[in-house]
């Protein structure tokens, strides 16, 4: 080989190692001076919402299997004011409790009467919805007032407040008791002859009869009824959603928003203004 080729060799390696050096300067920099990717948003939390769908007018599912009804027009719209996503879960009566506390759901609204002894293993919101129990019977029953269920058959939700009430009357061993898992089953056993009366929230009786004329029902009520309060459920100790919760609802009812879902529900606002009570022989809790 010449030294002519030796040396011409030695420059186009010393030509090419050059190359590539500014090649991976050039990466280097463009790596350097690249921003860094930004880290996905963090998905927003959508809050899961136990409700009994079973009790309309308050919530029951429609013909296409949507969850529907005035306490989730209600949650809606305190989700919408508390900047809060919410997904409404079909959670029976019987183990809604037990979805709160396991944390299986983050809040309740299922017509859930604010009781002494439920504020020791949850919180509840303001109340949204003032309550009272009613009496339903055949047209043709002599039933006047609750003492007169005494030693008849009587159908209850099982668990609710009408079970507490029935249960106070009759006594804890009655086998005059009949529960159900819905109000609805217990109507229509009253309806079959089953049983004699159902005591039950009046909401959720009232729309029952105006929707069933072949019943044949009549509604009784009676001034030793304990007035009830509709809440929000939330776990123990859930302060920060509890916090937003009350600030929806004073929201949706100072703007008037509370007293429109009002009206489409019952026909008329509230009468008091105040945004919780129930039209007369209109609504009662769990």
């Amino acid at each position: 080989m010449t030294a002519h080729l030796v040396r011409r060799r030695h420059l186009l390696a010393a030509a090419l190692l050059s190359g590539l050096a500014l090649v991976a300067c050039s990466k280097k920099e463009d790596t350097a001076a690249a921003p860094a990717a930004s880290a996905p948003a963090a998905a927003a939390r959508v809050y899961a919402v136990g409700t009994d769908a079973a009790y309309a007018p308050f919530e029951s599912q429609n013909e296409k299997g949507e969850i529907v009804g005035f306490d989730i027009d209600v949650v809606r719209a305190v989700a919408g004011k508390a900047g809060i996503e919410v997904k409404f879960v079909n959670t029976p009566w019987e183990g809604i409790f037990n979805a709160l506390s396991q944390g299986d759901r983050d809040v309740l609204v299922s017509s859930i009467t604010i009781t002494d002894a439920r504020k020791q293993t949850m919180d509840f919101s303001s109340p949204y919805f003032d309550a009272v129990q009613l009496i339903a019977v055949k047209t043709n029953s002599k039933v006047a007032k609750l003492d007169d269920l005494k030693a008849l058959k009587i159908g209850v939700q099982t668990g609710t407040t009408g079970d507490e009430a029935v249960t106070k009357l009759q006594g804890t061993n009655s086998p005059n008791i009949k529960r159900f898992e819905s109000t609805p089953l217990a109507l229509k056993e009253l309806e079959a002859g089953g049983i004699d009366a159902v005591v039950a929230d009046n909401g959720v009786v009232i729309n029952y009869v105006a929707n069933n004329a072949g019943s044949k029902f009549k509604t009784v009520s009676d001034t030793s009824f304990t007035p009830e309060q509709y809440g929000l459920a939330v776990k123990k100790g859930s302060t920060e959603l509890l916090a937003k919760l009350n600030k929806g609802l004073a929201d949706i009812k100072a703007d008037g928003t509370y007293d429109a879902i009002y009206k489409k529900y019952f026909g008329t606002a509230p009468s008091t203004g105040g945004a919780t009570t129930a039209p007369a022989a209109s609504a009662a809790g769990k």
